[in-house]
């Protein structure tokens, strides 16, 4: 995981970041998530696929992912979609996220001085 000094943000975050994806965009796969995460911010986050494929792998464990392979190429693709509680999960943790990001903001704005 590459992201210009932020690795321990995007590693709290890295669930949060798969379960909104693929609530957004239904079914990818692997590589197809690092692309599209690379491509959203605009290669500041760089996703690895050995920090990736463990926490798809968790999410699946967990039940907030089902996988289906499908032969591409002659190569075999597994491809994730949500369960009806990973769904349920992403709006939670998404929704979390942002309060999270909105009190970040309160704290790390500098406060204003009152004037008498």
């Amino acid at each position: 995981m590459e992201n210009n000094g932020s690795n321990e943000y995007v590693r709290g975050t890295l669930k949060t970041i798969v379960l909104n994806l693929l609530a957004e965009r239904g079914r990818m796969y692997g590589y197809e998530i690092t692309q599209e995460v690379k491509e959203r911010t605009d290669g500041n986050i760089t996703l690895t696929f050995g920090a990736l494929y463990p926490v798809l792998h968790k999410l699946e464990q967990e039940g907030h992912l089902l996988t289906e392979s499908e032969a591409v190429d002659g190569r075999l693709r597994k491809y994730y979609t949500l369960t009806t509680l990973g769904s349920e999960t992403a709006q939670t943790k998404t929704h979390e996220l942002e309060k999270f990001m909105e009190a970040m903001k309160l704290l790390l704005k500098p406060a204003r001085l009152s004037v008498e």
